[in-house]
């Protein structure tokens, strides 16, 4: 439980640092983010993965790039419902998707105890 409390914590704090890095990509204050998180991880796991599972042949002929457009979409979505969370264009979308996936990763690695393999 208090895992997922950090990575949630953890994603809200990447999405203040995109919103900060990235044009057209507008949070409000820290309670935006934190609800802009849960929507996000609430959207990615449902309709996102849908989205996945349809335009999958779709993604193997991109290589996985188109991704990408689907996480701009989840984004887009997001912020229709959460107040205070504004994308100005989808090209914010996807660009605030990509640095989001790498902040998100980057704080995840230095913050997130890793799970070490008992030994054998």
């Amino acid at each position: 439980m208090l895992r997922m409390l950090l990575h949630w914590v953890l994603t809200a704090l990447a999405i203040w640092i995109v919103s900060q890095v990235v044009p057209g990509f507008v949070i409000s204050g820290p309670a935006t983010a934190l609800i802009a998180a849960l929507v996000i991880g609430l959207i990615n796991a449902t309709i996102g993965l849908l989205l996945k599972i349809i335009t999958f042949p779709l993604t193997i002929l991109t290589l996985g790039l188109f991704w990408f457009v689907i996480n701009a979409v989840i984004i887009e979505l997001a912020s229709a419902f959460v107040p205070g969370f504004h994308i100005l264009s989808f090209a914010s979308a996807f660009w605030g998707g990509i640095v989001l996936s790498l902040v998100n990763m980057l704080l995840k690695w230095l913050v997130v105890p890793s799970r070490e393999l008992p030994p054998a």
